[in-house]
């Protein structure tokens, strides 16, 4: 499942793309691909609606959007309601968000097929048919991050790392609290968000923590440090566009990201590690295989 760079990079493409373009037509190839209110029909919710902004948290990503004020023009400008719904986009394990010319994607995995004004679609390709689209309400946001709020289904939601406003002493208190593995703390996306399995991984090889060490008993500065590393790890990834194992991460123009020529432990079994040459041990935390260096890691 994308994590936090792989959505950034996609919420990126779409803010350049179709931020401020209208909802002309909206085309339902799936049945498991939306969510809307009540059973609605998704292409009557959405026609002709503004696209305000794309926003991400964590790995939620959604679109803000704004309805014409009754009474005034549909070409005119400066005649929409601030927003207060939110296309959430649910990438799943396989979702590709792909802007293209009018009808160029031929997939059979095509779920979703948009027409944006300006001439464009907003395709939502989906092989496994996990993710899918969903309207909802926009609530206040809890953490002040973003004036318009941010989707209901999204509230209960951690900040994020690179949020402007994340408090890194304040969420290294709260994981100290916990008596979980720091692994498992680390995916919790109700104490800190964005990261998965991937970056958790990474961030704590990077800070020399092995994944089973609890969390309660680490010290406040090795648990701000397990963050930070987290933060530098995902920024390494956004600038390389993500991390892509096979053809099934995409951004928003099709190109996938190469971010696991990088990667240290993550997948890694048996071979050298970077630093020290010791072999690089898997083991199953929560369920979850967990990556590290016997020897680095303490």
């Amino acid at each position: 499942m994308p994590e936090l760079p792989e959505v950034e990079v996609v919420r990126a493409g779409l803010e350049r793309h179709v931020v401020g373009r209208t909802f002309e037509s909206v085309e339902v190839l799936h049945p498991r691909a939306v969510r809307s209110h009540m059973g609605e029909d998704l292409s009557s919710l959405l026609d002709a609606t503004l696209i305000r902004s794309a926003r991400r948290r964590g790995k939620f990503l959604w679109l803000e959007l704004s309805r014409k004020i009754p009474g005034t023009a549909l070409g005119s400008d400066g005649d929409w309601a601030e927003p207060t719904e939110a296309l959430v986009v649910h990438l799943g394990m396989s979702g590709q968000m792909l802007v293209t010319e009018p009808d160029a994607v031929k997939s059979t995995h095509l779920r979703i097929r948009a027409r944006l004004s300006g001439g464009v679609d907003l395709n939502f390709v989906d092989q496994r048919t996990f993710g899918r689209w969903e309207l909802v309400s926009l609530v206040e946001d809890p953490h002040g991050e973003y004036p318009a709020g941010v989707p209901a289904s999204a509230a209960h939601i951690a900040q994020d790392p690179l949020e402007t406003t994340f408090d890194a002493k304040a969420v290294a208190k709260d994981i100290k609290r916990r008596q979980s593995p720091i692994k498992l703390v680390l995916l919790n996306q109700e104490v800190v968000s964005g990261i998965g399995n991937i970056y958790a991984d990474e961030a704590l090889w990077a800070a020399g923590v092995r994944p089973r060490r609890k969390a309660a008993g680490l010290s406040g500065v090795g648990v701000e440090r397990i963050i930070h590393a987290a933060h530098e790890v995902m920024e390494r990834a956004l600038e390389a566009g993500g991390t892509s194992f096979d053809a099934l991460y995409v951004n928003v123009n099709g190109a996938s990201g190469y971010f696991s020529r990088s990667l240290n432990v993550y997948g890694r079994e048996g071979r050298p590690c970077v630093r020290c040459e010791t072999p690089i041990q898997r083991v199953v935390v929560g369920g979850r295989s967990s990556h590290f260096c016997p020897v680095c890691q303490r």
